[in-house]
Order: structure tokens, then sequence, then C-alpha cells
């Protein structure tokens, strides 16, 4: 059943269906923000006022504070619903993974599992996003991709510091969305987690991720994007929280109305109002459920 949008505005839901991403400002409280940025430091045992104490360029961490993501962000929680279609097609269950950074998947919490990049690449050139630097990704190493796969449902990027331009900002491929809609689309057998990175040579679109603190930015999982230099002199933090659906995604429903905003994202993509999507080969996910 279709759901009534309660957060997002009619034009950012389209924003979203043509273009496979949606900023929303101001979804965490910037005092918050601060005290779990300043506790990240004391963790990492550096100190925020100089620099000559932050050992890594980057660093990934593991969670120690989490907080129902409808708590600690009203307006970033009701957006998310807002893109997949309601509360009820997300997966409420708990996963550990073995193969990332991270070791758990919750999509209703979020955490200081900050991404902070001190000052990487800042002894080389800067380099503006393009198909020629390294490390284009789609997310999700932890299962096999097909066109209508559950478990990243989507990409989001949640900054917990300001991040001004040449300072780290996630790097975006505006239209790569197309690009690996229709890859996966001709493979039902489905593809391999690193099968992606190639697509961006058909990519001449690209952007940086930029934001004051509190930012919160939604984008399609087909989003093809790489990690920046940080050329700013100050850290950045961001997260990219999870998001797992409940049941793969339905790409033919009887009533067009009942399609998610993220549903109809992928269609457009494809150029097509519903299609008949069926795997041919076993869905396979290498996690494990945990009780919550």
């Amino acid at each position: 059943m279709a759901v009534t949008p309660s957060t997002l505005r009619e034009d950012q839901i389209q924003h979203f269906i043509e273009h496979g991403f949606v900023v929303v400002p101001d979804c965490v409280d910037p005092e918050l923000a601060r005290r779990w940025t300043d506790h990240a430091y004391t963790r990492l045992g550096y100190a925020p006022d100089n620099s000559s104490t932050w050992a890594e360029e980057i660093v990934w961490m593991d969670h120690e504070t989490t907080a129902p993501v409808a708590e600690l962000s009203p307006k970033g929680w009701g957006a998310l619903c807002d893109i997949v279609g309601g509360a009820d097609r997300i997966d409420p269950v708990v996963y550990e993974i073995e193969s990332t950074h991270f070791t758990t998947i919750n999509a209703f919490e979020w955490s200081d599992a900050f991404i902070v990049n001190f000052r990487r690449g800042a002894d080389q050139p800067w380099q503006a996003p393009s198909a020629d630097l390294p490390g284009w990704h789609k997310d999700g190493s932890y299962f096999r991709h097909f066109l209508d796969s559950r478990e990243q449902a989507l990409l989001t990027v949640m900054l917990w510091s300001d991040v001004a331009p040449q300072g780290g900002g996630t790097f975006i491929a505006r239209d790569s969305i197309p690009v690996v809609a229709r890859y996966l689309a001709d493979r039902p057998e489905g593809v391999g987690p690193g099968e992606f990175g190639e697509l961006i040579g058909h990519c001449r679109d690209f952007d940086e991720l930029t934001g004051a603190t509190g930012t919160f930015v939604i984008l399609h999982p087909f989003m093809l994007h790489a990690s920046s230099n940080n050329h700013s002199g100050r850290s950045r933090f961001m997260s990219n929280p999870p998001m797992v659906l409940r049941e793969p995604m339905q790409l033919n429903r009887p009533d067009p109305a009942d399609f998610s905003p993220l549903e109809r994202a992928t269609l457009h993509a494809l150029g097509t109002d519903s299609l008949a999507f069926s795997p041919t080969a076993l869905r396979e996910s290498y996690w494990t459920a945990q009780s919550s």
C-alpha cells in the first residue's frame, strides 16, 4: 500500500526519482554532533586542536554509542521512510558482517562509527572528481548484487562536521545510476561485489558532497562514489548509516501507486514504468542474523 510522505516535499521526492539523491539539512543537533565528535578524538587519543597528534590520515571507527534513528534524527528517519515507502518496508533484524569495517548493520539505529578523514592526500595536488581517479565503487561487499537487491537499499551520507569544497567530501558520479541499473538488469544471474568500478568509464557528470554539520544525503544504492582527498586542514567526520529492506524491491507492482520512490527511481533509470525482473541464481548474503 502506498504511504503518504511525512517529511520530504514532493519536489524533493521527484528530485530523488529523477536524479538519484536528495539532500536533507539539519538532521542532527549540532551540539550532539560536537559531543560525539569530541569524544571520538578522545577514543582515538588525538587532540582536536593539534594536527600533529593525528597519526592516521583517515580512520574507520567502530561504534561505541548507538541510538534509534527516530529519536536521534526524526527528520532523517522520516526522510528514509519516505524514500523506501514506509517503515514497514525496512528490515528490523540486526546483522553481523565480517568482511567490512563495520561489524553490524542495524537499519533502525545510527551510531558514532565515524569515517574520519583527517588529511588524506593533503600532500598531493588537488584533483576534482573524474573517471580518471581510482576507488570508484558501489557499496555492498557482503552480498551478490541483483537489480532488486534489498541488502544495500540506499547509500546514505551523514555529515557530523562541516564539509567544505576540497574538504574530504565523498565524490559521486551523478549519471552512474542508469549505467549500473542497466548492467544489473542485463545480468539476472547476479554480480559480485567488485564488478562495478570499471563502469565509471561510462560516466561524465561528477560532484563532491559538501554541507554543514547535520546534513544528510540519501542516494540511490546504484550511485558510484569514491573517497576524496582532504585539503582543508580540518578533520571531516561522516558516517554511512545502513539501510536494509525486508524484501527485494518490487519493480512490477499491480498498482503503480504502491511503488516506493526508490523503486520509481530504479525504473526511471531504466526508462520504463515497470519491469518483471526475476533473478536466475540464488541470492547470497555473507552475514549472520543477530538478536536485537
